[in-house]
């Protein structure tokens, strides 16, 4: 029988070392990181706004556009996903839908923040965090959403570093895992000794969130390892990779072509898309007919 994918998560926990964890925006992309050979992926709100809606991850992509986005790639893959539930549109009741949601489309986990609404990327201006009480009715509500029959991890997210400095944004992350949270992650932290401390603190597995020239330095797999951390997440090297080479190829076609050589050729695309595996299983129901 196949694991749930949060019981596929669960495992993935209690083994020993650190989960890199490139981030998807489509079922396309997570089905490159599944096939790239990565036991996990994250919904990137940031990239998933973009790819959708061609807009700014600044809430606004409604809850359905989400979790729809989210369905399809959850489907898409057999690796576990993690979605972004931002911070979970509304109040502690709609906080329970969207886990409820999240949990029937498929999600190993779901990521529910402390921002006020409607919520920004981590590293960019303008964000700011509800009061400790509305967090913890957050994450209260995602607990009993679960507790109430729908099996999902909860990932909770603080963005208190910002404005209140670390001591606050710890202290909020060990109230979350006094609330339930499963995973803990606090965003931005803004140096080496400032992560390291997140994971001494701490006592749920933690989440580094690494965004290329955001406000966290992208160190190394190995060291962040060491320093306590159990996922390494990248939220946008997929999307600034695929950004960059459709820019590239257009700015070659208005001198002519793009090179060949920087293409995928097209028999490696209609493979890991799927094609092969479809013409397989439509010869074997070909042969039942006969």
């Amino acid at each position: 029988m196949t694991r749930s994918a949060p019981d596929a998560l669960r495992d993935l926990l209690v083994q020993p070392g650190l989960i890199t964890m490139p981030c998807c925006f489509d079922p396309l992309s997570a089905k490159l990181i599944e096939q790239a050979g990565f036991p996990l992926s994250f919904m990137s709100g940031f990239a998933a706004s973009a790819a959708r809606l061609g807009m700014p991850d600044t809430g606004l992509m409604s809850y359905a556009e989400v979790l729809d986005q989210g369905r399809n790639i959850c489907n898409a893959v057999s690796i576990p996903v993690i979605g972004d539930g931002d911070t979970g549109y509304g109040n502690a009741l709609n906080v329970k839908r969207t886990v409820q949601g999240f949990a029937r489309a498929g999600f190993a986990a779901v990521m529910i923040e402390d921002q006020v609404s409607p919520k920004r990327c981590g590293h960019t201006a303008g964000k700011a965090v509800v009061s400790r009480d509305e967090a913890a009715e957050r994450i209260r509500a995602a607990a009993d959403a679960r507790a109430e029959g729908h099996d999902i991890l909860i990932l909770a997210r603080t963005d208190a570093r910002h404005d209140h400095g670390l001591d606050e944004a710890i202290a909020r992350a060990a109230m979350f895992a006094d609330l339930g949270a499963d995973i803990l992650f606090v965003e931005a932290p803004r140096d080496a000794a400032e992560m390291t401390r997140v994971c001494a603190e701490l006592d749920r597995p933690c989440m580094a969130n690494i965004v290329e020239g955001g406000l966290t330095p992208a160190l190394p797999p190995a060291e962040l390892e060491k320093m306590g951390f159990k996922i390494a997440a990248y939220p946008l090297t997929l999307m600034a990779a695929a950004m960059k080479a459709m820019t590239d190829a257009l700015a070659a076609f208005k001198t002519g072509t793009p090179d060949p050589a920087t293409l995928m050729s097209f028999d490696e695309i209609k493979t890991r898309i799927g094609f092969d595996a479809y013409f397989e299983a439509e010869k074997r129901y070909a042969q039942r007919r006969g």
